[in-house]
C-alpha cells in the first residue's frame, strides 16, 4: 500500500475530552504557544536592548543666577553636558546665550545660519528666542559652560517641534 494514504481515526481526546486525532491538535497548539512565547521573548530582549543603547539625556547643571542691571532680567550660568550621539532637541531661550566649549566637539545650528561644528575653547551665540540646536555627533561627553541673559521668572528653555 505504498502512496496510499489513510486517515486515522478521531477520538475522544483525555486532554481536552473533544473528539479529534489525538496528538495533532494539541501539539499544534502547544507548538503555537511556544512560537508565540519564543516571540515575545525576542522582542522583550530586543526592545531592552534598545532601550540600553540609547545614550544618555543631555544635563543642565544651574552653576549660579544673578539679577542684572535691567529690571526683570537675571543671568543664569550653567554646565551642559551632552553625552555622545545625543540630540537635545531644537529649542529657544528668553534670552541670549554664549557658550563656551569646555570638551568635545558640537554641531551648532542656529536658524538662518549654516551649522558650525565647534571643539574645546571655541565659543558661539544665540540671539534670544532663535531656534537652535547643538548635537554632539562624537563618542564622548561634551561640556559647554553656558551663560544665558534671560527673562526672569521664565523657563530657560523651550523645545520646538521638528
Amino acid at each position: 500500500m505504498s502512496g496510499v494514504h489513510t486517515r486515522k481515526a478521531s477520538v475522544r481526546c483525555k486532554a481536552c475530552g473533544r473528539s479529534h486525532r489525538p496528538v495533532e491538535a494539541h501539539m499544534k497548539k502547544r507548538t503555537a504557544r511556544l512560537v508565540a512565547a519564543s516571540i515575545a521573548v525576542v522582542l522583550v530582549a530586543l526592545g531592552a536592548h534598545a532601550l540600553s543603547a540609547q545614550p544618555a539625556a543631555f544635563k543642565r547643571t544651574v552653576l549660579r543666577k544673578a539679577d542684572l542691571s535691567t529690571p526683570g532680567r537675571e543671568v543664569v550660568q550653567a554646565l551642559v553636558e551632552i553625552p555622545g550621539g545625543v540630540r537635545p532637541g531644537k529649542h529657544t531661550h528668553p534670552g541670549e546665550e554664549i557658550g563656551y566649549v569646555l570638551d568635545g566637539t558640537l554641531v551648532v545650528w542656529v536658524e538662518g545660519r549654516p551649522a558650525v561644528t565647534v571643539k574645546a575653547g571655541d565659543s558661539f551665540f544665540v540671539e534670544a528666542g532663535r531656534p537652535h540646536e547643538t548635537t554632539n555627533e562624537g563618542t564622548t561627553v561634551a561640556k559647554i559652560l553656558a551663560t544665558y541673559m534671560v527673562e526672569k521668572g521664565k523657563p530657560l528653555a523651550t523645545p520646538l517641534p521638528y
